[in-house]
């Protein structure tokens, strides 16, 4: 889904951008619902591991290991943005500091940790914790969806506002990641039970269903009920919600057909997601060299956006199965650099 999306919105003829074209408006639904599940399901994985940690006495190794991991994506969310060859031929500008998914993730995972220690641990307390932080986040979406901190260093600022161009801000995005840790807490707890796959999955629907067809109604409810008119404010642009709904779609479908899923080539790919994000910034947005397929502009039909699209992903999932090696060469790299700072 990210890598097609990215692949047709930065080529497709805005000609064919017609949204009274029934196809057009499907993938542009359906592209919207991408960063909402990866959200989601880093803060569901991350926790679930945390969690799964503790059982096994592995706890400050987990922690300590998600932590430069959170620090990890931070760093590479930037290094993919620095332009080498305009800082070399003397042309800077703050544009790399803006924030993507890769930081925001990275600052979400370390959030969750931070969270999970001022519970003193205690997962019930964190399970709270985490569902209050993401239903409070969504809710006081409008109040600080427009904010702008000019006098704040771009390098602060530009994780809490869009003004500077950043694409994800820590809020409402962290907000995703809460309810994925939430979900985390009752996978840990309840795995095991009898039924607990076939509960999960009419949740997952039933919950799914509700948010997407009657967050909104139930909003605008509680404003009638409370005269708080945040209720409101937040029913009149419910996407955070509504989208929501669609991640707990997503869970119910593969939830339901994981047997069938859980192919070698599949679960490679979930091996390779940071390899494939990084392999993929570079060749449509250019990283480091500044030539990408966004020079070619938005020129293409719909025909040769599709086709062009499967190449780009057949592609970028070979290269990152068979000649990348990102991950290692990356952390490698950063082990060598604190060494020599150590010493």
């Amino acid at each position: 889904m990210m890598l097609q999306g990215h692949f047709i919105d930065t080529l497709l003829d805005p000609i064919y951008r017609d949204k009274t074209y029934t196809l057009y408006n499907i993938w542009l639904y359906f592209r919207g619902i991408t960063a909402p599940t990866f959200f989601t399901i880093s803060g569901l994985i991350f926790t679930f591991l945390l969690l799964k940690a503790k059982g096994k006495d592995e706890e400050k190794l987990r922690i300590k290991k998600g932590f430069k991991r959170g620090l990890f994506l931070i760093f590479v969310g930037y290094l993919i943005r620095i332009p080498i060859f305009q800082w070399l031929s003397g042309s800077f500008n703050s544009y790399f500091l803006v924030i993507d998914v890769l930081q925001c993730i990275g600052l979400s995972l370390i959030l969750i940790i931070f969270f999970y220690i001022v519970s003193a641990k205690k997962i019930k307390i964190f399970s709270m914790l985490c569902l209050c932080l993401g239903i409070l986040i969504f809710l006081t979406e409008p109040l600080y969806r427009e904010l702008n901190f000019n006098n704040c260093p771009s390098l602060l600022c530009n994780y809490i506002s869009k003004s500077n161009g950043s694409i994800f801000t820590i809020i409402p995005w962290f907000g995703y990641v809460a309810f994925g840790a939430f979900l985390a807490t009752l996978f840990n707890k309840n795995l095991n039970k009898e039924n607990f796959k076939l509960i999960t999955i009419s949740c997952f629907s039933i919950s799914g269903i509700i948010l997407i067809f009657c967050s909104s109604f139930i909003l605008c409810e509680i404003a009638n009920f409370t005269n708080i008119k945040l209720f409101l404010d937040a029913a009149s642009f419910n996407y955070l919600f509504t989208r929501l709904g669609n991640v707990f779609l997503y869970f119910a479908f593969f939830y339901a057909f994981e047997k069938y899923l859980k192919t070698s080539l599949i679960l490679k790919i979930g091996q390779k997601t940071l390899s494939i994000y990084i392999i993929h910034f570079i060749i449509i947005y250019g990283s480091f060299t500044g030539f990408g397929l966004n020079l070619i502009g938005k020129t293409l039909n719909p025909t040769q956006v599709i086709f062009g699209a499967l190449a780009f992903i057949t592609i970028v999932c070979f290269m990152s199965f068979y000649y990348a090696k990102t991950n290692t060469f990356l952390y490698n790299s950063m082990r060598k650099f604190y060494r020599k700072l150590k010493y």
